[in-house]
């Protein structure tokens, strides 16, 4: 079927996209209307951590879809059960609280935390995030978001969210009064540039937290399931936050995501909290799929293996061309390029003829990497070949359009 009998602009226009239509997908590869197979760097956004189309999601979905789909959320049902108890037993929280997007995670971890200020710190509500932080897109999570320009899209902001700099712990020092109810971060800065919070930091956060009695509040939308060469992010730093937000992963591709607590931070009660979809049978069958897989013998130390092997090839690279280095946690990473080729490499990148390859440039002057937590030693080298030839293509365009003027 040829693109232009594709009616794409019945869709609403939120974005720019390439004329290409994704049909079909497979472990790390993609393929286009056109047949046409991509090397998929980009895995939905860290979305699909087993690849595209894992067998054990498909049997899941297959099974589950024949028995039940939604009861309503007003009754227990058995897979929300069982998943709320694997999250537990794999973490320091207590209680669950199912979602169908890291943003609605994140904004009932908002609330959740203005919940906990208004019956222990006197109607406290403020909970401090930070410059370059990302947390959805409702009005509240992109309040608390640090994403440049964003206060002024859909102004007036939800107000409470001052901003503090990542590493720096003077700085939030500073902002803590006595509104302040929380303190809410990503353990590795996604769309910020892939920015890892320091394990002294995380440990200093969470002292200055206690001290202060305010919440700790981890958004581990991007680096929860497996992501970072553990289950959780936060277990890098040897520490235990109040709340935890799940998303992306723990779907493995489908909508689902996860609020997780401590008993003495749950506070809801009836009529505070809810959703249609929440917990449903359906999506929380492949959730239960995908933490049996990320939860078998070795498998996280398969994932630590291959980051290491990820970094040192794209810190070869960076030699080869002279950038900047690389830097991340497990298979969330970045190439720091040195100048603003980023955009240029993803579009050459994702031409590239007779495979493709996608990946994604957050920042111009970087690259960031999201592969499959099973990606092979294989595909690594593949990607870093195929972008070793992309780069040296930029690089001699550049120095053409540069002799020409």
């Amino acid at each position: 079927m040829e693109f232009s009998q594709y009616n794409v602009n019945a869709l609403m226009y939120i974005t720019p996209r390439p004329e290409l239509v994704f049909t079909e997908g497979r472990g790390m590869w993609l393929t286009d209307h056109n047949g046409k197979r991509y090397l998929d760097y980009l895995q939905g956004w860290a979305v699909n951590c087993l690849g595209h189309s894992p067998q054990c999601i498909t049997d899941a979905v297959v099974a589950q879809a024949g028995k039940l789909l939604n009861p309503s959320p007003a009754f227990y049902n058995e897979n929300m059960v069982k998943l709320a108890d694997q999250l537990t037993q794999h973490s320091c929280f207590d209680r669950v609280f199912f979602a169908n997007s890291g943003a609605e995670a994140n904004e009932g971890a908002i609330k959740l935390a203005r919940k906990w200020g208004q019956k222990n710190k006197n109607g406290a509500f403020e909970i401090i995030t930070f410059d370059h932080g990302f947390h959805g897109r409702t009005l509240a999570t992109m309040s608390a978001s640090g994403k440049p320009g964003w206060d002024t899209i859909f102004a007036p902001q939800v107000t409470g969210f001052p901003k503090a700099d990542l590493n720096d712990i003077a700085s939030v020092e500073k902002l803590i009064n006595d509104k302040t109810v929380a303190v809410m971060l990503e353990p590795v800065q996604g769309e910020g540039g892939v920015i890892p919070a320091s394990r002294e930091f995380m440990q200093a956060l969470r002292a200055l937290t206690k001290q202060h009695n305010i919440l700790l509040v981890v958004d581990e939308v991007q680096t929860g399931m497996g992501r970072t060469g553990e289950l959780f992010g936060y277990q890098l730093s040897g520490i235990e936050p109040d709340i935890m937000t799940l998303g992306k992963g723990i779907g493995g591709g489908v909508p689902l995501a996860a609020l997780l607590a401590k008993e003495e931070v749950s506070c809801f009660v009836p009529g505070d909290q809810g959703g249609t979809y929440n917990g449903a049978p359906l999506m929380t069958a492949v959730g239960l799929a995908v933490i049996k897989a990320l939860t078998a013998p070795g498998f996280l130390d398969e994932v630590k293996a291959k980051s290491a092997y990820l970094s040192k090839a794209l810190n070869t690279l960076s030699e080869q061309f002279g950038m900047e280095g690389e830097r991340g946690e497990g298979l969330l990473r970045a190439l720091k390029l040195g100048s603003d080729i980023g955009p240029r490499l993803v579009e050459v990148a994702r031409d590239l003829e007779p495979i493709g390859l996608l990946i994604n440039s957050p920042r111009p002057n970087l690259l960031r990497f999201m592969p499959a937590l099973n990606v092979s030693y294989e595909e690594i080298d593949t990607m870093i070949s195929m972008l070793s030839k992309v780069i040296q293509q930029v690089i001699d365009e550049k120095a053409a359009a540069s002799t020409a003027s």
